[in-house]
């Protein structure tokens, strides 16, 4: 049987809008109630399919956190590729280094366009503390699944105590 989705399913991809030189904050998750992504030879695919879509030029990934069953990436658009078609291009590739694991991607995924001007502090904020805000390891300590582009780690690191959370951002919601 067909699996019937609920009237907001089809407005995700409502004014959809891709421009290269754009950001997007992406989240895509594995199918519900699956987990696994954080396993070596499973980050390391994810991570290795980021650079290779960046070296292709669709994008250029500037911080992104894999977690136990999603992942959360900002990424600048470098192609006039829809940012859909680039995102079908990421998890259809990691879908043969899934299938062994019997993980699969949840069909859908979020994005939200930064407008021009729009502050990114509060998306690598949000990017970096997600697996401290899951518990999922101490203030600390540094998480194996956490990438930021050395361009961009040079100015957000002196925002971080020495590259991990500040105890009052841990505390914000």
């Amino acid at each position: 049987m067909a699996k019937v989705h609920g009237p907001g399913y089809s407005a995700l991809s409502k004014g959809r809008y891709s421009s290269i030189g754009e950001q997007y904050f992406l989240t895509f998750n594995l199918a519900r109630p699956q987990t696994g992504l954080t396993e070596p030879e499973l980050l390391a695919a994810v991570r290795r399919e980021w650079v290779r879509l960046g070296e292709a030029r669709h994008w250029e990934v500037r911080t992104a956190v894999v977690m136990p069953d999603h992942l959360h990436l900002l990424v600048r658009l470098r192609a006039e590729t829809e940012v859909g078609d680039v995102i079908r291009l990421f998890k259809g590739h990691l879908a043969a280094v899934l299938r062994p694991h019997r993980l699969n991607w949840q069909r859908s995924f979020y994005d939200h366009r930064l407008r021009h001007g729009e502050d990114a502090f509060p998306v690598f904020r949000y990017i970096f503390l997600n697996p401290y805000r899951a518990g999922l390891l101490a203030a600390g300590e540094s998480w194996p699944g956490y990438f930021c582009d050395a361009e961009d780690w040079e100015w957000f690191r002196t925002l971080t105590d020495e590259g991990t959370p500040f105890p009052e951002w841990l505390e914000l919601r």
